[in-house]
């Protein structure tokens, strides 16, 4: 949300959130809506438009790291995504801060 933040051309008048936090350092002023995305047309957009460009990279991912099933689960914590994690290990895509890939290898250590 930085990032997007940062790469606006023009100052805004007011960030919709959907969550419980405006995140701290945005160029302008935010409010936090609980549930946004279910009451807030712009946020639903949003929120639409984000989960087609993570479809579209989930996409590509499952084409540059064949096994994991990026492109069926789309990242979150599935069976089958934590199966492909325990038989690979994590992959450079992973982010390795995240619990379920830091714990790969150490559950049964």
């Amino acid at each position: 949300m930085k990032r997007a933040d940062k790469a606006l051309f023009h100052p805004y008048t007011q960030a919709l959130i959907d969550g419980t936090d405006v995140p701290p350092g945005l160029t302008g002023p935010g409010r936090a809506i609980v549930g946004g995305d279910g009451t807030i047309p712009e946020i639903s957009a949003a929120s639409i438009l984000a989960k087609v460009k993570r479809d579209s990279l989930m996409i590509d991912l499952d084409e540059r790291y064949p096994g994991y099933g990026f492109a069926s689960h789309k990242g979150y914590g599935t069976r089958q995504h934590r199966q492909a994690l325990d038989d690979l290990g994590p992959c450079p895509a992973h982010r390795l801060s995240f619990k379920p890939v830091a714990l790969v290898g150490k559950q049964s250590a």
